[in-house]
């Protein structure tokens, strides 16, 4: 066995949409393959209402599409890399929470709950807890601890307690039949591992400690006093957790012999502890102290890591909360994003589509012509926009059409445009709808700055970094900086690959495997100053806008 041959190392990335399996030299970071598969009954609209803001995925779309891009990966590579990889990592949405039976299972996995919502994974962006988690802020500010201090003193409806509150009150039989619950994060290395003891989940420190109030400091997780006044069934569910956590340089445990038949590998090779889709990925992106990452796809997750705080530990109000080593062991990670992002412009691509799609006769338009239809709308829109400037269409738009997440969580709040005239077109809406997603960019930034965290460079990973110059212009004109783009399509799925890196032994600690294995910029945007000037003056009157819409709507 030659020395190239052992140093490969899989990062596997389970978006909103879709699982990515991306093996990697861990020499250089160069990938050697990937493979990409969406979720199956979730592509269908299966489980979800976006009209109650329900976004449910069963746990078996997760076993399917691992499958799936683990045979392709296999079917490319020959046997030539998977029987030589030395690790695995493993990164999730989150907070996507699931109950499980005493064994680790999923109870969507069990005949009597198959096709029961309650029963499955809660997506992130299922915000059917809202009403849930305006009563744990309530409670938590009037509380003699405050339990959200370290989750930026804002508890979301789309975070682990709110989700468990709202399935105890709504479905409580689906509650009752639950031992405890486990992150999707901490899932897949506990299947893949062949856990099936609640005592032998080694709870992800990035997920339980930004979504699940975890703190050292606590000595756990919140006051069985404090949960009961919320639901008796947060008390049972708590024992159940444990009072540790672990970073994801830690082992979870050895691939089993049956998941490694499965997925083409090796028996026995280390599965590192999970985390955050958004972490790992701003560790493939090469986060360090003063480098903001923004995670830029269906919503935005930012990024930044700074040195523990020495003394009483400096609290950022209104972020996704900061956590010691949830992004790089050692330091404080701290988060925050928009609820929608990428989504925002998506919906206006189905806004647009709802004629072709229910207007007109299936006979009248073939399937191609829909698929020809969807595939030109956005570059078309893209084209169109690139030539309004700033300000000249009289619109302006809020990017909160999925709430708003940082800063100062509030679930309660909807989107909305002002100015439109006859003379509105889709290509000024378009614009706009970028400009809202970017001054929401802005407000997060701002407040990073606000509260004397260092940012000296901004850099940008996600689908929608690398395809879309106009949004990444805007934002860069928003923001007055440049945005640093960075060169790999699956930055999500290196940053999970670096931490295999580390737990196979390949490297000593993260920062050592970024060094060794980061991806190059491939452009950087700068700002063009006549635009940021004039999004000076359209920011402030986006956040007059956004006042008033908070104060009047909600």
């Amino acid at each position: 066995m030659n020395d190239r041959e052992t140093m490969y190392v899989i990062g596997i990335d389970y978006g909103t949409d879709s699982c990515r399996a991306v093996v990697t030299n861990a020499r250089n970071g160069e990938e050697i393959a990937s493979a990409v598969a969406r979720y199956p009954r979730w592509a269908e609209g299966r489980y979800c209402d976006a009209a109650k803001n329900q976004f449910r995925q069963h746990p078996q779309d997760y076993i399917d599409s691992l499958l799936a891009v683990m045979d392709e990966l296999a079917a490319n590579t020959g046997e030539e890399v998977l029987p030589f990889v030395r690790g695995i990592a493993i990164d999730t949405t989150g907070s996507t929470p699931c109950l499980i039976t005493p064994d680790v299972t999923p109870l969507a996995m069990l005949p009597e709950f198959a096709d029961d919502p309650n029963a499955m994974f809660m997506l992130w962006k299922d915000h059917t807890a809202t009403e849930e988690a305006f009563e744990i802020n309530e409670l938590a500010h009037k509380w003699k601890t405050d339990f959200t201090m370290y989750e930026g003193g804002v508890y979301s409806s789309e975070w682990f307690w709110a989700k468990l509150l709202h399935v105890a009150r709504t479905a409580p039989k689906v509650m009752a039949a639950g031992a405890s619950v486990i992150e999707h994060c901490d899932w897949m290395p506990a299947l893949l591992t062949g856990v099936r003891s609640l005592g032998d989940i080694k709870r992800s420190r990035c997920a339980m400690g930004h979504k699940a109030m975890w703190h050292q400091s606590f000595g756990g997780y919140p006051s069985d006093e404090f949960l009961g006044r919320l639901h008796p069934e947060l008390v049972r569910i708590k024992k159940t957790l444990g009072s540790e956590t672990w970073t994801s340089d830690n082992i979870f445990g050895q691939l089993s012999a049956e998941w490694a038949q499965r997925l083409h590998l090796k028996p026995g090779i280390p599965v590192a502890v999970g985390a955050y889709d958004a972490h790992m990925g701003a560790v493939g992106g090469g986060v360090e102290p003063g480098v903001f990452i923004k995670v830029m796809g269906t919503s935005t997750c930012d990024m930044i890591v700074g040195p523990p705080s020495k003394g009483e530990e400096h609290l950022v109000k209104g972020i996704c909360g900061q956590v010691d080593g949830s992004i790089i062991p050692g330091m404080l990670g701290y988060e925050a994003g928009q609820s929608a992002f990428g989504d925002v412009y998506a919906w206006f691509k189905n806004l647009l589509m709802w004629p072709i799609e229910h207007a007109l006769p299936k006979e009248a338009v073939s399937a191609s012509v829909r698929e020809e239809a969807e595939r030109r709308i956005m570059p078309a829109l893209e084209k169109a926009a690139s030539a309004i400037e700033p300000k000249a269409s009289g619109l302006l738009a809020l990017d909160w059409l999925n709430g708003r997440r940082t800063p100062d969580a509030n679930q309660k709040l909807k989107g909305a445009i002002i100015g439109l005239t006859l003379g509105t077109t889709a290509p000024m809406i378009y614009r706009a709808l970028i400009e809202a997603t970017a001054f929401g960019a802005r407000a997060i930034v701002e407040r990073f700055v606000e509260e004397h965290i260092d940012i000296q460079k901004i850099r940008a990973i996600g689908g929608v970094a690398r395809k879309s110059p106009l949004v990444m212009q805007i934002v860069a004109d928003v923001l007055g900086k440049p945005i640093e783009i960075v060169a790999s399509d699956q930055s999500v799925a290196l940053g999970a690959a670096m931490f295999a890196a580390v737990v196979a032994g390949i490297y000593a600690s993260v920062p050592e495997a970024q060094a060794a294995m980061r991806p190059a910029i491939e452009a950087v945007i700068l700002p063009q100053q006549d635009h940021a000037e004039v999004y000076n003056q359209l920011y402030q009157e986006y956040k007059k806008l956004g006042a008033f819409i908070e104060r009047e709507f909600t």
